[in-house]
């Protein structure tokens, strides 16, 4: 899968411009779904120096990413058609609704490729859905 990382608030603590302290097991996690094969996008707001801070911080740790704030490192953005939205599978984000889960629990959604609505169903958080049409209330 392509999965696109934030950096702040998600591999390390909110602390911008500055970079706060590893959130625990993000850069192990990252390491093992580039050694599954999965390709990862930088995906943040940091820009210039900032930005290279944070690739440099990631790549001293033994993570390398396919590209950063794009979909591929060639794309330079003056393309007809050209998007600034990622496009990717999965999305790792501590703004997403709900908060961003523990990297444990992160790699095994992405290893069995399940939701985390699919997750609290199995922790019987929340009780299974029935199916009655379309929209899901």
């Amino acid at each position: 899968m392509i999965i696109a990382v934030d950096f702040d608030g998600t591999i390390v603590e909110h602390r911008y411009p500055a970079i706060g302290k590893e959130i625990p097991f993000a850069i192990a996690t990252l390491r093992q779904l580039q050694a599954d094969g999965h390709r990862l996008i930088l995906w943040t707001v940091r820009e210039g120096a900032l930005l290279d801070e944070a690739i440099k911080y990631c790549e001293d740790r033994g993570v390398t990413f396919y590209s950063v704030n794009r979909d591929f490192e060639e794309e330079d953005g003056t393309g007809r058609g050209f998007s600034r939205k990622i496009k990717a599978d999965l999305f790792i984000d501590d703004r997403n609704v709900g908060g961003l889960p523990d990297w444990g629990t992160i790699y095994m959604l992405v290893q069995q490729r399940i939701s985390w609505e699919e997750y609290l169903i199995r922790q019987a958080v929340i009780p299974q859905k029935k199916k009655r049409g379309w929209w899901p209330f």
